[in-house]
């Protein structure tokens, strides 16, 4: 049998992170150390980190929706606002 060295690596992760991962793995038939020992290879093969690293950038529908949102907040007169039901039924069965 080959007497292969090993490094060891520290990390400090959250702790439901680390749990949610987990079940993923074992789901997968893969653990934590495979799993870092698989993306070390693709980081060495792809000379770089081997999916896409990016700041998140909303989608244009998002936007739209959040316009529409920031819109009903300013002009409460014609996106009036309700504090409970009863008060929202009258408005939706009244004839205005």
């Amino acid at each position: 049998m080959e007497n292969i060295a090993s490094g060891v690596i520290n990390v400090h992760v959250d702790p439901k992170d680390k749990e949610q991962a987990n079940n993923i793995l074992k789901s997968l038939g893969l653990n934590m150390t495979t799993l870092i020992n698989m993306t070390l290879k693709q980081v060495i093969k792809k000379n770089g980190v081997p999916f896409e690293v990016v700041n998140p950038t909303p989608s244009k529908e998002l936007k739209e929706a959040l316009n529409e949102v920031n819109e009903m907040i300013k002009n409460e007169e014609k996106y009036p606002r309700y504090s409970n039901r009863e008060d929202l039924k009258k408005a939706l069965l009244s004839d205005d």
